[in-house]
């Protein structure tokens, strides 16, 4: 468990985002759906935090304002509805969830135009609250920004750690950790600033293309690990 959090910390921190879609999963298996999906939110908030301060110098705030805000929004609302759902509710939402990020990188969707950007923030926000992930959709938001990758992860960082704030803070009313999420989240503290620092090295040394190559990899991992899971 902790060294499954561990790889997402450091893929979080090498390309932004895309440690929800290992950490959720993998906790959702060992705690139940909401429970993981709510000490996801919680780890990957604290996170972020080190994530911003790794790419403080390249937080694009204006710029990423309204995208990090409808993010929020839509987070709220979607941790509200999972509170009240039922669990086979929820679990199908995650396995929905990956299967939608398998359509969608498999047809090479991509949405072009900064007019996209703020539905997709939206709807990414609202999945992700319900889900645990928003799949490949905050980062095709963010995209439509045009940042580089240094800039990407900086506004990513800003938008998920507002995002799981807010999941976090309607999780704790509604009391869904429990004394073994503690437990796990006092484990994964140091994980953080470990997994922070090794990736943000990588992200300096990867350059544009390596970047990319980066982010299709991960995406193809998970593809593949949701195929061999289908079969």
């Amino acid at each position: 468990l902790v060294l499954a959090i561990m790889a997402a910390f450091l893929i979080s921190a090498s390309v932004g985002l895309g440690g929800s879609l290992l950490m959720v999963p993998t906790l959702a298996l060992a705690l139940g759906a909401k429970e993981g999906i709510a000490l996801a939110a919680l780890l990957l908030a604290s996170n972020n935090v080190f994530k911003m301060v790794a790419y403080r110098r390249t937080i694009p705030w204006r710029a990423s304002a309204a995208i990090v805000i409808l993010i929020a929004v839509g987070a709220f609302l979607g941790a509200t509805a999972l509170v009240s759902a039922p669990e086979s509710a929820v679990v199908g939402a995650v396995l929905g969830m990956f299967g939608i990020t398998l359509a969608i990188e498999r047809m090479g969707w991509q949405a072009h135009g900064r007019r996209f950007g703020p539905t997709l923030a939206l709807v990414s926000g609202a999945t992700s609250g319900f889900s645990g992930t928003s799949g490949p959709l905050k980062g095709v938001a963010i995209r439509n920004l045009g940042f580089d990758r240094s800039h990407f992860v900086g506004a990513a960082s800003v938008a998920s750690l507002v995002g799981d704030v807010t999941k976090s803070a309607v999780f704790a009313e509604a009391s869904l950790l429990g004394r073994d999420s503690i437990l796990v989240a006092c484990a994964a503290l140091p994980l953080m600033l470990i997994g922070t620092a090794t990736g943000f090295r990588l992200n300096g040394r990867a350059g544009e293309a390596g970047f990319v190559l980066m982010c299709e990899g991960i995406m193809a991992g998970y593809s593949a690990g949701l195929g061999l899971g289908l079969v």
